[in-house]
């Protein structure tokens, strides 16, 4: 017989979850009701999922993409903005979400939030799902009654931060298919094309000039030991995700990127942006600074930066400003610590931390396309080069071949 998880609300109003054998989903609600609950949810177990456990409770929700999240704090800002209560909003929400488990998402934040709980804790209890700082800025959204107002706010951020890597995406995609297609053409030059030319090349004995040599050597290994070179690149890609997993390796190597002449000022200037805009957010939307910096910290993906702002939490918890310890941590840019000063100084912090972020954020921007626009060219000319190489080989053994002859 079927088994299904329900979630229902009993007469003394609390939420309760269970599992029950019925002949249909009707049935279980026609049982809970029996029993004076209001039945909420009623989902059949997987018969996939072993002895009847449901393996979503076992593995977990997981996070919804960052399209998806900006696209429902959007439109659940709409719908509060035009005076709809939450569950009611959620529950709109739910039938213009797609995708099955998005759905279930909302679900159980309806759910929560029908039995009393607020949508900061009904976030929280899902940690996987909704980040630290977006919970925390719901929570402060409750607390100072603009709820609407700091999910409209949250939605142009996330709007913003995904149009920026949509942009990097989309700017790379052209470099990558010129790079897979120069891999490729290369491949196809030394392992069908040189090999055609291999009589040829044996007729001049040792009197095959050194460049013929090697492009026979290096045609040789890609026609033969192909898997070699694949097997090292696999060994090579796994030790490099090894260092990056541990923590002191990946530290080192994110301070060398730092270092890097353009790369480095792209990766720096990124990371402010990412630090400015949570933080100025946060601000701006009721967080005071500690527990802000502290939230913005879990945000930041390079762990040089991640801790340069735990110092400078340690700094602001002994009471100094904010503009003194970022000065001090000297892997901020010149204009973030000056500008921060100044909106400290003013009172209005979170405004230009934000104002960090646009100018940093239009910083980098240009230096991408920048970088991209010579990458394309550059991998032209090495291909170009290559293809030069390998054709003067071959017209260099040809004319060697033509004097012995003569």
């Amino acid at each position: 017989m079927p088994r299904f998880r329900y979630v229902a609300v009993e007469p003394s109003s609390a939420t309760v979850e269970g599992l029950l054998e019925a002949v249909s989903r009707a049935a279980v609600v026609d049982r809970l009701r029996a029993a004076g609950s209001i039945p909420i949810r009623v989902d059949e177990v997987s018969r996939l999922s072993p002895a009847g456990i449901d393996l979503g409770n076992i593995f977990g929700a997981r996070a919804v993409s960052p399209r998806t999240l900006a696209l429902m704090t959007s439109q659940l800002a709409t719908l509060l903005q035009a005076g709809l209560a939450i569950d009611e909003a959620l529950s709109i929400l739910i039938d213009l979400l797609e995708k099955p488990r998005d759905q279930a998402c909302l679900r159980t934040l309806r759910d929560r939030v029908s039995g009393g709980a607020t949508l900061s804790a009904a976030m929280a209890e899902q940690e996987k799902v909704f980040p630290d700082f977006y919970v925390s800025m719901i929570r402060a959204g409750e607390a100072g009654a603009t709820l609407d107002t700091v999910l409209a706010g949250l939605a142009e951020f996330l709007e913003r931060s995904r149009a920026a890597r949509e942009h990097v995406k989309s700017a790379l995609l052209y470099p990558l298919v010129v790079a897979a297609t120069s891999c490729v053409s290369i491949g196809v030059l030394f392992v069908f094309v040189v090999p055609r030319f291999r009589p040829l090349f044996e007729q001049a004995g040792d009197a095959l000039p050194l460049p013929a040599r090697a492009l026979l050597i290096v045609s040789d290994g890609l026609a033969k030991d192909w898997w070699i070179g694949c097997l090292v690149a696999l060994v090579g890609a796994m030790l490099l995700r090894r260092q990056f997993k541990n923590p002191s390796s990946r530290r080192g190597w994110e301070r060398r990127l730092l270092k890097l002449p353009l790369v480095g000022d792209i990766l720096r200037k990124s990371e402010v942006v990412r630090f400015s805009r949570t933080l100025g957010t946060l601000l701006k939307n009721g967080v005071s600074l500690l527990p802000a910096l502290t939230i913005t910290r879990q945000t930041m993906s390079n762990l040089v930066f991640r801790d340069a702002v735990s110092t400078v939490i340690e700094k602001v918890t002994t009471g100094k400003g904010l503009s003194g310890p970022i000065a001090e941590a000297k892997i901020f840019p010149m204009i973030a610590t000056h500008l921060i000063r100044v909106g400290e100084e003013s009172g209005r912090q979170d405004d230009m931390l934000l104002k960090i972020a646009d100018i940093l954020e239009g910083d980098t921007r240009r230096s991408i396309d920048r970088m991209l626009a010579l990458l394309t060219p550059t991998l032209t000319i090495v291909l170009g080069v290559i293809v030069a190489g390998v054709i003067g080989s071959i017209l260099t053994a040809v004319l060697s071949v033509y004097d012995l002859a003569m």
